[in-house]
């Protein structure tokens, strides 16, 4: 995604500044391309991302920084066979949010 694109997905009720933006969306492709195992969209307010369970500090940690700027975000974390399960979950109005985080990372989502 190019730092234009990291600018404009977030919606207002973002309270990161928008000087840090893209240093977020970098930190999401980093812990997506080198701990996901598996990225689902669930349903269109819904997404699951399995991750290799040693990334659970890093994994937690970004989704409690990006839950408090995007308060929008119920990011629900879970120890499963297939890895340590971060379920997504955003309102009805914050689809199109979901779906750019997502597709921050250039691998496809599974649906």
């Amino acid at each position: 995604m190019s730092e234009t694109s990291a600018l404009n997905w977030a919606p207002a009720a973002c309270t990161l500044p928008t000087t840090e933006r893209p240093l977020r969306v970098a930190e999401f492709d980093h812990l997506f391309r080198t701990s996901a195992r598996q990225i689902q969209r669930i349903s269109p307010t819904r997404a699951r991302v399995v991750f290799d369970p040693a990334a659970e500090a890093k994994a937690r940690d970004l989704a409690a920084r990006e839950s408090s700027c995007c308060t929008f975000f119920d990011f629900i974390f879970t120890d499963a066979a297939d890895g340590l399960r971060m379920d997504i979950t955003v309102p009805d109005n914050q689809t199109d949010v979901l779906g750019a985080l997502l597709a921050i990372t250039s691998d496809p989502v599974d649906d």
